[in-house]
C-alpha cells in the first residue's frame, strides 16, 4: 500500500502529474490543444506524433538536445548513472578526466531530464528512463539518418541477417569461446566490447594502421567504403567484429567499439553551459542613447520622404506581386540609399500600414489613410508606431534580391518574404542585448552562437549564402534595429528597453526630450539656396518642398531655387506676392536679390502660353511666341498647326505638350474650358482603408492561464469518463466483469437510458454516458443529473465543469458508475 506502481506507459506517467504539471505540458508544446484531447490516453497519444515531436525537439536548447540524443544511444529503459555517464564520459581517456566538464554536465543534468520530461519526450523513474518512441526513432543513427553523436548502430542491430557461421569466425578471432546459438554469439561479441579491460587488451594486439582506421570513424561518421580485397588493417578489424559489414562495400564501427574509443562519451564537446554573449565595446550610455535618438528621427524622416514621394500613387504592382528591380532603384537613388536599405523602409512603412495597394485595375501604391493620421502625431509616437509594427513582424526585407525554392527572384512587397520564425529570432536577439549592461555593444559572432545554442534544429539547414536563416535574421536585426534607433552605436537605448519591458508610452516618453525641436526658420543665401539647420515645422517643410529642391541632407538640409522649383509653386497656385511674403516671413537672413529677381521673372513668363485640351492647343497672345515655337525643331514631334494667330493646335495631349513646351524652355500653364488657369497642387493619392498585413504565425498561439485551467480540467473529466469503473447493465451477477473495451461508447435502448437518468435524478448518483453533438462527434461524459423534463437532461457536466442541458435523443447510451470498492 505504500510503494507506488512505476509508470509503464507514456499515459499513465502523464496520468500521474498534476494539474500544474499538465498545464505546462501544454504551454510548452501548444499544438497539443488543437483540438482539446478528450483524455489523458488520446494525449499521450498526440504527443507521440511524428509532427508534434519534431517541433517539440525544435524548441530544445543544446543541452537538452545532447541529452535526448544520449538517451536514444542509451539501453531503452536506462538509469540515470548510464546517461550520466555517456554525457561524462569514465574518466579513462589517457587520464583526461575534464573535471570541470563533468561537473558543469552534473549539474546541468538535472534540469535538462526536467525539461524533456514536462514536455513529455522522456518519461519513467530516474532508474527506468525512456525516451518516447517517435523521439528514439528521430535521433538513434541510422544508415539514412545519421546521429549527431556520431554513433553507429550496435552489435545486435549490425549483426541481424549475418550468418550464424560468420558470426563464430568472429569469435574465434577475437578469442571468445563459441556459442551453440547467434543470439548468445551476439551477446558474447558486446560483452568484449563493452569490458574496458577485455576491450583494451583486444586493441593492444592491433597493427597501427588499424588504430588509424578506428580514429577517423571514431567521432563519426562511422561508416565507411571498402574494396572486394581489403588492406590488411581493415581486414584484421573486420576479422574481429570491429568493423561490421552493412552492404558489400560499406562497414560501421559499432556503437559498443566507439564508446569504449571515446571514454564512454556519446558526444565529443557537451555543452551543459550556454555560451556567454561577449561584449565588443563598452560605450556611454547618454551617448548610445543620443545616437539611437537621431537615428530616430532620420528613420522618421525617412519613411515620411518615401511617401512623399508616392503621395500622388507610386509604381505599378507587379503581375506576380512586389515592386520591380526597377522601380526599387528609382526609389533607391531619390532617398539617397541602397537597395537593401530601401527595401527594409519599404517594408517598414508597409508593416505599420502606411502604405497598400490602392486596389485599381492598374494596381499601384500609395500611402494609406492611416498615413495622414500617423502624420499628426507627435515625432515620438510617430517612431513608437513604428517600431512596435517592426517587432512581430514576419516579413524579412533582407531576403528581397534573392531567391525562392522555385528559383524565382524575391521582390520588395512581395508575397513570399515572410517567415515566421523572425519575430522570436528578432525578440530573442533583443533580450540578449538587453541582458547586457547601458552601452554595451555584442560581440555578433557570440550572439549567434548563443542563438544556436539556444535552437540548434531551428533553421539549422544552411541557405545558399552559406549560413543558417535564424543566424541571418539575427545579423537582420542587429542592422535593422541600428536604422530603427532600437540601438545606437550597436548598444541598446534606454527608449527601447522601455519599450520592450514598459510599453510604447513609458518608449516615447523618455524619446521626446532626445528629439530635436522643429524651427519655424530657414537662412536664404546668394546662391539660390536655403539652409534648414535642423527638421523644419511641417507648413514650413511642405511650402518649401514646393518651392524648392532638397539638394543635400544630413544635420542641415539645403534647398535650392530652380526656375522649374518656382514654376511648380505658381502651378499650385500662389502668386509671386505670396512666395516673397513667405520667405520674408520664414528667413532669419534678408530675401536675397537673386532670388527675388527668379521668383519675379519666371512669374512674368508663367501663364504666357495657355495650353488646352483639344487634343491639345496652345494660346498665346503674342504671335511672336507661336512663331518661335513654330520654327523650331524640337517641336517638330508634337505636329503643331495654326488655327488662329494666336492659336496653335497639337496632336498630344495636353500634359505632353506642357511637358515638351517646358523641355524647351518656356513657362506654360494649364487652362480649363472656360479659360481659367488650371492650379495643379501636389496630388494626395490615398487607398481605401487598409489593415497592416497579419504576421503569419509560427504554430498555435501560447494559451492563456484561462484556457489551460479549462483544457486540463476538461482532460481530467474526460479521463475520468474514460477509465472510472462502471456497471454492465447487460450483466446478470453483479461480480460479472464488463466485456466492453475500456473507452467504448456505451450502448443503450430509448427506454432504458430515459429510466437510467431519471433514476439517477431521484438518487443523486452519477452516470457514464455517451454523447454525440450536433457537429457528429462523439464524446464520453461522467454527469449527474439533476433534472429530467421535456426530452431534456439537465446535469452538472463533471468533463466541463458546469451544468448542461442535454437532448436524450443524442445520449447514445448510459451505465451506472461503479461503487467504491466495485470490480
Amino acid at each position: 500500500m505504500g510503494t507506488t506502481t512505476p509508470p509503464r506507459t507514456l499515459a499513465e506517467a502523464l496520468r500521474a502529474r498534476g494539474d500544474e504539471s499538465l498545464a505546462g505540458l501544454l504551454r510548452a508544446r501548444p499544438d497539443l490543444l488543437n483540438p482539446v484531447p478528450n483524455d489523458i490516453t488520446q494525449l499521450a497519444t498526440r504527443a507521440g506524433t511524428r509532427a508534434s515531436v519534431v517541433r517539440a525537439l525544435e524548441h530544445l536548447d543544446r543541452f537538452a538536445l545532447q541529452t535526448a540524443e544520449a538517451l536514444a544511444v542509451a539501453p531503452d529503459p536506462a538509469p540515470y548513472d548510464t546517461l550520466l555517464s555517456l554525457l561524462t564520459g569514465d574518466g579513462l581517456d589517457d587520464g583526461e578526466q575534464r573535471d570541470d566538464a563533468g561537473a558543469a554536465v552534473t549539474a546541468a543534468l538535472p534540469g535538462a531530464l526536467a525539461t524533456l520530461r514536462e514536455q513529455a519526450l522522456v518519461w519513467g523513474e530516474d532508474d527506468r528512463l525512456r525516451l518516447v518512441r517517435t523521439a528514439r526513432e528521430l535521433l538513434a543513427p541510422s544508415p539514412q539518418h545519421p546521429s549527431p553523436t556520431g554513433l553507429g548502430p550496435t552489435v545486435a542491430e549490425a549483426t541481424a541477417g549475418m550468418s550464424p557461421g560468420r558470426l563464430q569466425e568472429i569469435l574465434a578471432a577475437t578469442g571468445l569461446p563459441a556459442t551453440h546459438d547467434p543470439v548468445s554469439a551476439v551477446a558474447a561479441l558486446s560483452a568484449l566490447f563493452t569490458d574496458r579491460t577485455r576491450m583494451a587488451e583486444l586493441l593492444d594486439t592491433a597493427p597501427v594502421e588499424a588504430l588509424s582506421v578506428l580514429d577517423r570513424l571514431v567521432w563519426g561518421p562511422p561508416y565507411g567504403e571498402v574494396t572486394p580485397n581489403p588492406t590488411p588493417p581493415v581486414k584484421w578489424l573486420r576479422d574481429r567484429g570491429l568493423l561490421l559489414p552493412v552492404s558489400t562495400r560499406t562497414v560501421v564501427l559499432p556503437r559498443e567499439a566507439a564508446l569504449h574509443l571515446r571514454a564512454g562519451r556519446a558526444h565529443r564537446v557537451p555543452e551543459p553551459v550556454p555560451p556567454v554573449v561577449t561584449a565588443a565595446a563598452e560605450r556611454d550610455p547618454q551617448a548610445v542613447d543620443r545616437a539611437a535618438a537621431g537615428q530616430a528621427f532620420t528613420a522618421l524622416a525617412t519613411v515620411e520622404e518615401l511617401l512623399k514621394l508616392w503621395n500622388g500613387g507610386g509604381p505599378p504592382i507587379l503581375r506576380a506581386g512586389g515592386l520591380s528591380v526597377r522601380e526599387l532603384k528609382r526609389t533607391a537613388t531619390a532617398l539617397d540609399t541602397t537597395e537593401p536599405v530601401t527595401a527594409f523602409w519599404l517594408e517598414l512603412a508597409y508593416g505599420a500600414g502606411l502604405l497598400a495597394s490602392d486596389g485599381e485595375t492598374d494596381e499601384r501604391y500609395a500611402p494609406t489613410p492611416a498615413y495622414d493620421e500617423w502624420l499628426d502625431l507627435s515625432a515620438q509616437d510617430r517612431w513608437t508606431h513604428l517600431a512596435s509594427a517592426w517587432l512581430p513582424a514576419t516579413r524579412v526585407p533582407g531576403l528581397v534580391g534573392g531567391q525562392d525554392a522555385k528559383g524565382r527572384a524575391l521582390s520588395a512587397l512581395g508575397p513570399e518574404l515572410d517567415r515566421s520564425a523572425a519575430p522570436g529570432v528578432r525578440a530573442r536577439t533583443l533580450a540578449l542585448l538587453a541582458a547586457l549592461a547601458p552601452g554595451t555593444a555584442p560581440d555578433p559572432e557570440a550572439l549567434l552562437q548563443r542563438l544556436r545554442w539556444e535552437r540548434p534544429l531551428r533553421g539549422a539547414a544552411p541557405t545558399a549564402e552559406g549560413t543558417d536563416l535564424r543566424s541571418r535574421l539575427a545579423l537582420w536585426t542587429l542592422n535593422e534595429a541600428e536604422l530603427l534607433g532600437i540601438t545606437g552605436r550597436g548598444a541598446l537605448a534606454t527608449h527601447a528597453r522601455a519599450l520592450l519591458d514598459e510599453g510604447e508610452e513609458a518608449a516615447a516618453r523618455l524619446l521626446a526630450p532626445l528629439l530635436p525641436e522643429p524651427l519655424d526658420h530657414v537662412l536664404l543665401q546668394a546662391d539660390l539656396t536655403a539652409v534648414a539647420p535642423g527638421p523644419l515645422e511641417r507648413p514650413l517643410a511642405e511650402t518649401l518642398s514646393v518651392l524648392a529642391d532638397v539638394e543635400s541632407k544630413g544635420g542641415a538640409t539645403v534647398y535650392r531655387f530652380t526656375p522649374g522649383s518656382v514654376r511648380r509653386a505658381l502651378d499650385a497656385g500662389q502668386a509671386a506676392s505670396d512666395l516673397h511674403a513667405f520667405l520674408a516671413a520664414h528667413s532669419r537672413t534678408p530675401v536675397p536679390q537673386p532670388l527675388s529677381y527668379l521668383i519675379d521673372d519666371v512669374a512674368r513668363r508663367h501663364g504666357h502660353l495657355r495650353i488646352g485640351a483639344a487634343s491639345a492647343y496652345v494660346r498665346c497672345d503674342d504671335e511672336a511666341v507661336l512663331n518661335e515655337i513654330l520654327a523650331d525643331r524640337r517641336s517638330t514631334g508634337l505636329r503643331l498647326r495654326r488655327l488662329a494667330p494666336t492659336v496653335l493646335a497639337a496632336q498630344a495631349d495636353p500634359g505632353s505638350l506642357l511637358e515638351a513646351l517646358r523641355e524647351m524652355g518656356y513657362a506654360p500653364a494649364a487652362e480649363s474650358a472656360e479659360g481659367d488657369v488650371l492650379i495643379t497642387r501636389a496630388g494626395a493619392r490615398r487607398t481605401p482603408p487598409r489593415t497592416p498585413p497579419a504576421p503569419v504565425p509560427e504554430g498555435p498561439p501560447t494559451p492563456d492561464a484561462t484556457l489551460l485551467g479549462a483544457a486540463v480540467r476538461a482532460i481530467r473529466a474526460g479521463d475520468t469518463a474514460a477509465t472510472v469503473p462502471r456497471k454492465d447493465p447487460t450483466a446478470d451477477p453483479p461480480g460479472t466483469p464488463d466485456s466492453r473495451p475500456s473507452g467504448t461508447l456505451p450502448r443503450t435502448t430509448s427506454a432504458e437510458t430515459l429510466a437510467t437518468v431519471q433514476a439517477a435524478a431521484m438518487t443523486g448518483s452519477s452516470l457514464w454516458i455517451g454523447y454525440v453533438t450536433a457537429e457528429g462527434s462523439a464524446s464520453q461524459r461522467v454527469i449527474a443529473p439533476v433534472r429530467v423534463e421535456g426530452g431534456f437532461v439537465t446535469a452538472y457536466d463533471h468533463t466541463a465543469d458546469e451544468v448542461r442541458t442535454y437532448p436524450l435523443h443524442r445520449i447514445t447510451g448510459v451505465a451506472e458508475l461503479a461503487e467504491e470498492g466495485e470490480g
